[in-house]
């Protein structure tokens, strides 16, 4: 990585060194700012002279210079820009145009708003330099020593990370073993200036408000000298290794046998932190979890007196998953009640109709969807369609994802959407908000994986989904401006509560439903971005399915009996998912399948031998193809040959139509 960073910061400095930036720069006014640019880079070029050797041995120093080769990217990025109103400089000397278009091109007011423009991407630059290389110094300091040891404990809100620590923390052993300990609660605030007071009041009770940052620094150096101390930074949001190494540098001088412990809910702030592995936190046991609830739900031995509520608190402790601190919620809420109804109301709600209080568990994993940035708070909210321990797959949710334009436009060219959305399934596993990852063995591909949601983090979704979201049942009470509905009986109550909205953009029917229903949500339904009709049981699919112009996700998997598709379907020019699997009766494809020119995602079973002779240059979005029981398929788009057996697995084929 350092000698592509060293390749990169010649480069800059080649190019700042040109006669032609020289000229330039100065007739737009921003030679200054390059100037100091060709500094600091010139500062980090002699750092990287030595980087390369050391990297392996210094964590810090590998993190170092992945920022620091990603803004000198960003340096270099800026820089062509000046390179192209060079070459079009040297067009315009050579062909001597008098063309107004060109004479504007170099007019007094476009190059005002280019000089703005690019003092202002250069200053972005310089300042996110200026940041990393101010930590130079720092990663020599750290060369001499060795650092001290950093223990990370992962796991969602509520699962006992504090708690574990504070075991730790006040272990004899523990105690007897180290000469200072200190406990800081970091929360959201990572400011290094007010963690370096807190840690001093923690180790010496208090200290003098007014000290200066350089005193604060001199005093913790002085406190932590020649002991060996323990430090618990709990509940650590940070994720920026610039602001970790500027405290590491305080706490690695010779401070061997030394060790800190981190407790955070994101994998990401673990690994960035962590010199060890992290310890990632299970739940408690059914067993400790029901010793745990009736120690708190009852006074001593009054679980004997009353083994009917004790019955119904078994179930109780079921729902909470193994988090402790759900057990602590709902065994609380019982507490000296012995009203067998008030007991079955809690057993049968969700957790996140029950009143909380600021430290139970909801408000506390309620901290995990605050931290997430704004793109992915929708994606999350909308997982909660899916009912609990719903197995998710990678593929089949961003797709889902894509349906309802949550997934931001990529930065280049060779990044797809798909790749998007893979980012984001990393990003809310590493927060802990997706769970139990499996990567299919059967089908044998690195591009599919499942996972899970917990249950209090799906009850986390519903309850911030609410106004949006629903699941309809009889009984439900739709709000007008729910827009995703996951209908799970069928009854006309349903039809009826339907029958009151308009806008809904999405359905997914959860368990069979009757053919009016399904023809009363395509005609009062227009906006609809996803119909999910997975293992239903239509012999046909309404023809007017096709005037669902903004459709993007139809899911007819697992319909065994279905023989052919409505040829309106072909005028979905928006779908881009079609899931077909286990649709084992299907006779063929419709012929205009070609005119679905949006569809990225294809699954595919049919008893067909061909799906199609004539789509090869009209399916130019296809990006993924899945074939499965299609038992007499000989071809899969003309030109393309194979026989059966190949196809008697799933496939999955990046395709590049």
């Amino acid at each position: 990585m350092d000698e592509i960073a060293k390749g990169i910061a010649g480069k800059v400095l080649d190019q700042l060194g040109s006669l032609v930036y020289e000229e330039l720069s100065s007739a737009w006014g921003v030679r200054s700012d390059l100037t100091k640019l060709e500094c600091t880079v010139s500062a980090i070029e002699a750092v990287l002279l030595d980087a390369e050797e050391k990297q392996a041995s210094n964590r810090g120093r590998s993190l170092w210079l992945g920022q620091l080769k990603d803004v000198l990217k960003e340096a270099e990025n800026v820089l062509d820009e000046f390179q192209y109103r060079v070459l079009q400089k040297e067009v315009v000397k050579r062909c001597r145009s008098t063309c107004k278009k060109v004479r504007y091109f170099f007019s007094g007011s476009n190059a005002l708003v280019f000089r703005f423009e690019m003092a202002h991407k250069i200053k972005g630059v310089r300042k996110r330099l200026d940041d990393i290389a101010a930590l130079k110094d720092l990663l020599k300091q750290q060369d001499a020593n060795v650092p001290v040891s950093v223990i990370p404990i992962v796991g969602i809100g509520g699962l006992g990370k504090t708690t574990l620590a504070k075991l730790v923390y006040n272990d004899e052993e523990v105690v007897s073993h180290f000469q200072l300990r200190m406990w800081v609660c970091v929360s959201e605030d990572f400011n290094v200036t007010s963690l370096i007071k807190e840690i001093l009041k923690s180790a010496l009770g208090k200290i003098d408000e007014n000290l200066g940052r350089e005193q604060l620094q001199r005093l913790l150096r002085e406190t932590l000298k020649d002991k060996k101390f323990l430090l618990v930074l709990d509940d650590v949001w940070n994720e920026d290794p610039i602001k970790w190494f500027e405290l590491t540098n305080l706490l690695s001088e010779d401070y061997n046998g030394s060790n800190i412990i981190v407790t955070t809910r994101n994998i990401s702030v673990a690994t960035a932190m962590g010199t060890v592995p992290p310890h990632n936190l299970n739940g408690l046991s059914p067993e400790d979890c029901l010793s745990l609830f009736k120690k708190l739900a009852f006074k001593d031995g009054e679980e004997k007196i009353h083994p009917n509520l004790l019955e119904i608190g078994n179930d109780i402790v079921k729902k909470c998953k193994g988090v402790p601190l759900a057990v602590m919620t709902l065994a609380s809420l019982l507490y000296l009640k012995v009203d067998e109804g008030e007991w079955k109301r809690v057993r049968d709600n969700e957790i996140w109709r029950l009143k909380q209080n600021d430290d139970d568990v909801l408000p506390i994993l309620q901290l995990s969807y605050n931290h997430l940035p704004l793109h992915l708070k929708k994606c999350f909210a909308y997982c909660s369609l899916f009912p609990k321990d719903f197995e998710f797959d990678n593929l089949h949710l961003i797709q889902f994802w894509m349906a309802h334009g949550l997934l931001q436009s990529p930065n280049n060219e060779n990044q797809k959407l798909e790749d998007i959305g893979e980012l984001y399934i990393k990003e809310l596993m590493s927060r802990s908000l997706f769970q139990d990852v499996n990567q299919d063995i059967e089908l044998n591909s690195p591009f599919y994986y499942t996972f899970k949601m917990h249950d209090l983090v799906h009850d986390l979704a519903l309850s911030i989904a609410k106004r949006e979201c629903s699941v309809v049942t009889k009984e439900s009470t739709l709000a007008t401006e729910v827009c995703h509905l996951s209908i799970s009986e069928n009854s006309q109550e349903v039809t009826t509560q339907l029958e009151k909205l308009s806008k809904a953009q999405t359905i997914i029917f959860q368990t069979e439903q009757s053919m009016s229903l399904l023809e009363t949500c395509i005609s009062r339904f227009k906006y609809l971005r996803v119909l999910d009709l997975k293992n239903s049981s239509f012999e046909v699919l309404p023809s007017s399915t096709g005037s669902l112009k903004h459709l993007r996700y139809l899911d007819l998997s697992g319909n065994d009996i279905i023989k052919k598709l409505p040829d309106s379907i072909c005028k979905l020019h928006s779908l881009q998912t079609l899931l077909l699997d286990g649709c084992f009766s299907l006779e063929r494809l419709p012929k205009g399948i070609r005119d679905i020119i949006s569809l990225r995602f294809l699954v595919v079973t049919t008893k067909h031998t061909c799906l199609s002779e004539k789509a090869v240059g009209c399916l130019d979005s296809l990006r993924y193809l899945l074939i499965g029981g299609c038992e007499n398929l000989k071809c899969v788009f003309e030109g393309m040959e194979g026989t059966s057996p190949i196809f008697e697995h799933w496939l999955l084929h990046n395709v590049q139509v």
